[in-house]
């Protein structure tokens, strides 16, 4: 097996690594960005095994074409480098192959762009067979281009807690990555129609679906288990599900609904792994309904908000109907709470944590659901208790009444329901 057949399988210790953040300011940039950034940067580091022991940045009319910052403050730097002990230093932006390399040569240590890290979290946190290739896709793709070396030999940048192909020497050549990059993709493609079917089945029998999205760590996978009882992996940090995960979920007024859960997104989140969770991120296009997970208690929740809405369009499913969902309300001061709280914007205020405001939630999905639904009048047969037991499981009855041997039945129901059953069906809406 070449190096490039399973990377992300072979099992590596967990490595803590000493690391420092560096950043590019540009003019059009202010400080409360790019703090902003820095801060989630350093939580991404975090996430991947590192411990954040410094900072630097340096503000620019451009990027210097070489080395991103300029020649001496790459020398501040590296002085940093030797003073801290750290062994790695990430930059908060997309690093050309030949910038990353010179850094590498004059720092002495690892370098890693924004895309690489966040690669590397994705090759820690994906768990099933799918998410492994979605993540080896990924990082293929990113790697090919920064391939360097003498005839067969190559290398590439590392990566934190030597995880992925980041780190090792690849003795092999584009030839290969690429064959790899093509089974891989023809894999998930096949894994892509298998949802597709899926989905299909759960369109002919009428269930509704929702799919929770949102910035990662807005607690999209704790709500989901608040409200299913599902035991949906939930951590306090970012990207601690990539693998979707759907449950079904009571309603208030006895139907039910599929809950989505999918992975989270993030600032300037990869073209690779956008591109390579194609799949994946289908359920979310495919949907009935959008609950957009937002954590009230973080200071740049209206940024957040903004990256999910610029990743859906990316996607293509801005036009899916939504729902605004405050999360951790139970984290806010209570004067700022009562502040959102008079304000006119149409959001949904819970805490999955405490259980707060979920009932209305499910209240808002329900009247949604039921806006998607058809008015019908049946005429059942009393001997036909399976058909009364399935619109009470895919649809909602009103009313019913018996009229001789038969159920005069008024229900909302999908529309895939009114076909089937169109042999009993007296009046529609």
């Amino acid at each position: 097996m070449t190096t490039t057949q399973r990377m992300i399988d072979i099992p590596r210790p967990p490595v803590t690594e000493k690391a420092i953040v560096a950043r590019l300011i540009l003019p059009e940039e202010n400080d409360r960005e790019v703090e902003e950034s820095l801060a989630e940067l350093r939580e991404l580091a975090r996430t991947a095994g590192a411990v954040v022991c410094g900072t630097i940045t340096q503000r620019r009319a451009r990027p210097e074409p070489s080395t991103l910052i300029g020649e001496g403050k790459v020398n501040v730097l590296k002085g940093m480098v030797e003073e801290l002990g750290a062994e790695v230093v990430i930059f908060d932006s997309d690093l050309t192959p030949a910038q990353g390399a010179k850094l590498e040569e004059i720092l002495g240590v690892k370098v890693l762009d924004r895309t690489q890290l966040i690669l590397d979290i994705f090759a820690q946190r994906a768990r099933t067979h799918e998410g492994r290739c979605q993540v080896e896709l990924a990082q293929l793709r990113y790697l090919l281009p920064r391939l360097t070396g003498r005839g067969s030999i190559m290398r590439q940048q590392g990566g934190i807690g030597v995880r992925g192909p980041g780190e090792q020497k690849l003795e092999v050549d584009r030839r290969v990555i690429r064959e790899r990059i093509r089974r891989l993709e023809a894999e998930l493609e096949t894994v892509r129609q298998d949802r597709q079917i899926q989905r299909k089945r759960r369109n002919d029998t009428g269930v509704f679906t929702a799919t929770l999205v949102g910035y990662t760590n807005a607690g999209k996978s704790t709500l989901l288990n608040a409200l299913t009882g599902a035991d949906a992996f939930a951590e306090g940090k970012l990207f601690a599900t990539l693998d979707p995960l759907v449950r079904r979920c009571d309603l208030p007024g006895g139907g039910q609904v599929l809950l989505a859960d999918t992975v989270g997104f993030v600032r300037r989140l990869p073209h690779t792994l956008v591109a390579a969770f194609r799949a994946t991120l289908e359920e979310v296009r495919e949907a009935q309904l959008l609950l957009i997970v937002v954590d009230a208690s973080h200071p740049a929740r209206e940024e957040h908000i903004s990256t999910v809405r610029q990743v859906l369009e990316e996607i293509k499913a801005a036009d899916v109907p939504s729902l605004l969902v405050y999360n951790k309300i139970d984290l806010l001061p209570p004067e700022e709470l009562e502040l959102l709280k008079q304000e006119r914007t149409s959001r949904l205020m819970v805490s999955a944590t405490r259980g707060t405001g979920l009932r209305k939630l499910l209240e808002t999905v329900e009247q949604r659901m039921a806006l998607s639904r058809s008015m019908v009048t049946l005429r059942v047969p009393v001997a036909r208790g399976d058909i009364v037991a399935g619109l009470h499981r895919r649809g909602r009855i009103l009313r019913q009444e018996v009229d001789q041997n038969n159920l005069i039945l008024e229900a909302e129901i999908p529309p895939a329901l009114v076909a089937q059953l169109s042999e009993f069906l007296v009046r529609s809406e």
